[in-house]
């Protein structure tokens, strides 16, 4: 196959996607839509991203908002709009969002608002915007996407636990790497995901790691424990373009790690397919 911008590698996973299979986490850059960066990063387009949705074999996707566009979504609805009722999105908004715009968002196939506040230095959003927001958002059915380090879904578990919408969190939850599934974040975590409030991201190994590829082996125990303990609450995603990585990792790669942190097909089947079919809102297979 051809390369794919912002991926290294051109083979495909030695693993195939189950009908439905669904990367429930990547982004798309343009540009060509508003934003403040001067940066003009290549490669990371809607179109782009369609390139490796051919190589991995997946054909549902979730679209979340990036930084780079801040709260503007104009790209997130135009890729939205391109891959039809395949694509769902995750939207970022401030308190100053109004119904109408959330309504708007829904009718285009937003079902999530994101907080990405685990580095206060670029965060969009803040910890105490994801409360107010969460109350406005639970009527229409969306959950919050919560990108925190480990330490502070610790620091914040009494708000958590007070959210009235479901909420997704991002990359494993960001626990320590040495720690893992030790650190009592992990269990802040389960407890929700045990009474049905919340779902995993399986998402970003080489954020969860000091070990590196392409073992990664130390976020791969912690996949393999949120896999033991909650295995019908977890979706897969990509993270391409891998923006935090300066050298690209191998997405078939990636796709591959799935079957080593959830060895059974049909729970692997289940995360990839079934789970974010009933997350996003898909239709069934």
């Amino acid at each position: 196959m051809t390369q794919v911008p912002n991926s290294s590698g051109t083979a495909r996973p030695q693993t195939a996607a189950p009908a439905g299979a669904c990367d429930s986490h990547c982004h798309v850059l343009d540009p060509r839509f508003p934003t403040p960066e001067l940066e003009r990063p290549a490669g990371m387009t809607a179109a782009d991203y369609r390139q490796l949705q051919l190589r991995i074999g997946t054909n549902r996707v979730v679209f979340v908002q990036a930084k780079y566009h801040r709260t503007d979504h104009a790209c997130l609805l135009d890729a939205l709009e391109r891959f039809g009722d395949k694509a769902r999105g995750i939207g970022v908004c401030g308190l100053d969002v109004t119904d109408g715009e959330l309504k708007r968002l829904d009718a285009a196939g937003i079902r999530g608002l994101r907080f990405s506040v685990w580095n206060p230095k670029d965060t969009v959003t803040t910890t105490d915007m994801i409360e107010p927001l969460a109350r406005r958002i639970a009527d229409i059915g969306w959950h919050v996407q919560i990108h925190m380090s480990g330490e502070q879904i610790a620091d914040t578990a009494a708000m958590l636990g007070r959210l009235p919408c479901p909420i997704v969190f991002d990359h494993m939850g960001r626990l320590p790497p040495q720690q893992g599934p030790d650190h009592p974040a992990f269990r802040v975590i389960l407890d929700l995901v045990d009474k049905g409030r919340a779902w995993v991201k399986l998402a970003g190994a080489y954020l969860n790691t000091t070990q590196g590829p392409p073992a990664y082996a130390d976020a791969t125990r912690t996949a393999r424990a949120f896999v033991a303990n909650a295995p019908e609450r977890l979706v897969w995603g990509s993270d391409w373009p891998h923006v935090t990585e300066k050298h690209k990792p191998d997405d078939a790669k990636l796709f591959d790690l799935l079957a080593v942190w959830a060895d059974d097909s049909k729970v692997r089947s289940g995360i990839l397919a079934d789970n974010a079919a009933k997350l996003y809102g898909f239709e069934k297979n």
